[in-house]
């Protein structure tokens, strides 16, 4: 591992101009790429304090032997160039946006003498016009075979072409109306290349033009008494209003954009774009990619442009319009390179309200369900949480797996409505029914609040376990394996079951680990309270947020486990739902108090009557802002007690806004 202080440039050798750096390894690769503004201020900020760096840049720098630069003239070459050589070096520890499989499009071959429609994979060519990506390749089958009705254009590989202009006679696609069977002469290649430039033009998104139009040779044929042409230009009418059908419309200005939407956590974001061009969804793609250091959204906007938007991709893929939910700090710079790459003018903005902020939120439940999904499908797998339990064990020195971990977390905001949650894990998975919730009193920071939780906690099951005078109950101690142990003896039993309901005792089973969220003081905070019990078997860990470090009691350093560790992958989890269903407990508390606390000591208005006002009303902005004539249209609620209820909110309103 080296030293960052070994290769770092000397002071003032630096330029302040923008440009591109890259950090290499012993062996002269280049592992990380970077464009800054300000060369020096960034380059700068990779030799500060090692233990203030994001885990994975504190590994890249370490992993690095030399760094070096080169300077050019504006932030859009710098972006030029921060591509190409991404796309040169393929550096390990720099965000790679790589798709985890290959999407479908549907292609079209202009650049052949009888174009064919096709769904193609994989890298794209020149010549070509591509519409998607889809999300599965059915759905384009399914809508190409309704379009083929109205646009029969050749769908067939080459060689089936030849060889059917050999033997003169048609595949079945031109005997059922499917194919005009350029390869036989039934039309010209001019006709069949008007027949591909209507399709395209279609799926470019001008359907009401080729709806409009047929009908109008429907209503003509009608006229001369060409019935049969008639029939088949409504069928064929009716083909594309079910194509139509498939692709809802969002966006009525017809908008051509990009959408595109982040989940993160601190080692990991997920990225969903939705394609929408002429008003409608016409594709779909995601990613889960790791985070190389800290990155706000703004430098994940940037991260994901630069990498997505390339020359492989096409300029057909860059749309007029990106709407982000962040702009990064280069958004003009940024603009202008992917203006260059699309050959127009490409706009980014940050949707604010309208269809385009109603559609913008509908990307981030995706996103925030594909990186869902994506933790999910580590710990839903058997032997992937065996691996994590045993990576815990292994890290954190414990003599048998923590088949059982408790996580506590606190919820706050300068010191009102203090609560704390429990969540437990059994197996590596929640045991739901087994979280509790506490209200906290005393205490009034983190620390104080966490002792208190944790002697709570712990102080019920050494009186579960005093009741029945057992020195210690096994968590993973199945109520079979006790029966063959003490021959059958209920005792042992009664420890984990109360007696007079049969039902299993509150908190009678003790884990193996108990996890606090945060670092090196909450953990104190926490072992302190639990010496101070006499409790000596349970083992105790804190997981940091910041850099996801997991600290030990009376440990000057914390233990750093692999950034793609499994054991890691559930700390987190544990972490993250103990957060949850903490902070979703504190908003229920402090929503409750907002909404009552004012007119508590209103005389004579009972809880029925504030929920009349609240439903009238709204909310109690809207309450105190009403005159006594309009309170008391509320039934129950006269004139005296609408006067009482203004003067409760005009001195307890403000109040209660300053503690929030």
């Amino acid at each position: 591992m080296a030293d960052p202080s070994t290769y770092r440039p000397a002071p003032g050798t630096i330029p302040e101009a923008p440009g591109v750096y890259f950090f290499s390894d012993g062996t002269g690769r280049v592992i990380y790429v970077g464009k800054a503004k300000n060369l020096r201020s960034r380059l700068n900020s990779y030799f500060a304090d090692l233990w203030g760096l994001h885990q994975r840049t504190q590994q890249m720098v370490t992993t690095a032997e030399a760094v070096d630069w080169v300077t050019v003239g504006t932030e859009v070459e710098a972006l030029q160039l921060e591509y190409l050589w991404i796309k040169q070096y393929d550096p390990r520890f720099n965000v790679r946006y790589r798709d985890d499989k290959s999407y479908p499009y549907l292609a079209v071959t202009l650049d052949e003498e009888y174009p064919r429609l096709q769904v193609m994979r994989g890298a794209k060519r020149k010549g070509v016009r591509y519409f998607g990506p889809y999300s599965h390749a059915w759905a384009i089958r399914e809508t190409l075979d309704l379009l083929l009705r109205v646009f029969p254009a050749r769908t067939c590989s080459a060689g089936v072409f030849k060889r059917a202009g050999q033997v003169g006679r048609p595949c079945l696609l031109g005997y059922i109306g499917k194919c005009s069977a350029p390869c036989v002469g039934s039309v010209s290649a001019e006709r069949h290349r008007e027949i591909v430039d209507d399709f395209c033009d279609f799926m470019a998104g001008r359907t009401d033009t080729m709806v409009r139009k047929l009908e109008r040779e429907m209503v003509e044929a009608s006229e001369q008494l060409e019935f049969e042409r008639a029939a088949r230009l409504r069928d064929d009418v009716a083909a594309l209003r079910r194509a139509m059908e498939k692709q809802t419309v969002v966006l009525g200005d017809g908008t051509d954009a990009d959408v595109v939407a982040f989940a993160d956590d601190p080692l990991e974001a997920a990225v969903q774009v939705f394609h929408v061009r002429g008003g409608r969804v016409r594709g779909q793609r995601g990613w889960v990619v790791e985070k190389t250091e800290e990155l706000t959204t703004g430098d994940l906007v940037h991260h994901f442009c630069t990498q997505v938007y390339g020359g492989e991709h096409g300029e057909a893929d860059l749309p007029r319009e990106l709407l982000v939910p962040e702009l990064p700090a280069d958004a003009d710079a940024l603009a202008d390179w992917l203006s260059t790459h699309r050959g127009g003018r490409v706009t980014m903005r940050v949707p604010q309200r309208g269809d385009k902020r109603a559609l913008m939120e509908t990307v981030e439940r995706n996103a925030k369900d594909a990186l869902a999904r994506h933790k999910l499908k580590r710990a839903g797998d058997l032997t992937t949480r065996s691996k994590a339990l045993d990576e815990i064990t292994e890290a954190l020195g414990l003599r048998t797996a923590p088949l059982r971990i408790e996580c506590f977390d606190i919820s706050q905001i300068q010191g009102t409505d203090v609560v704390a949650s429990m969540v437990v894990f059994e197996d590596g998975l929640p045991r739901k029914s087994e979280y509790r919730r506490f209200i906290i009193r005393g205490a009034t920071d983190d620390l104080s609040a966490m002792s208190e939780v944790l002697r709570r906690r712990f102080a019920r099951y050494l009186d579960a376990r005093a009741e029945t005078g057992e020195a210690g109950v096994e968590a993973d101690a199945l109520p079979a394996e006790l029966d063959a142990a003490d021959g059958g003896d209920e005792p042992r039993i009664g420890a984990l079951v109360d007696p007079t309901t049969g039902r299993p005792r509150k908190f009678a089973y003790p884990p193996q680990l108990v996890v606090v969220d945060g670092g090196a003081p909450q953990v104190a905070a926490a072992a302190q309270a639990l010496a101070e019990l006499g409790v000596d078997d349970v083992a105790l860990c804190g997981l940091a947020k910041r850099l996801e470090e997991v600290w030990l009691p009376d440990d000057d350093f914390p233990v750093i486990l692999p950034r793609a560790s499994e054991g890691l992958y559930l700390l987190q989890r544990v972490r993250d739902e103990a957060h949850r269903f903490a902070i979703t407990f504190h908003r229920q508390r402090r929503s409750k108090r907002m909404t009552t606390s004012a007119l508590d000591n209103v005389a004579g208005l009972g809880e029925v009557r504030r929920k009349a006002l609240l439903r009238h009303f709204g909310s109690l902005k809207r309450l105190s802002a009403a005159t006594v004539e309009e309170i008391t249209e509320v039934r129950g609620i006269g004139r005296r007690t609408a006067e009482a209820i203004l003067a409760a909110l005009g001195a307890g309103g403000e109040q209660e806004q300053s503690t929030t």
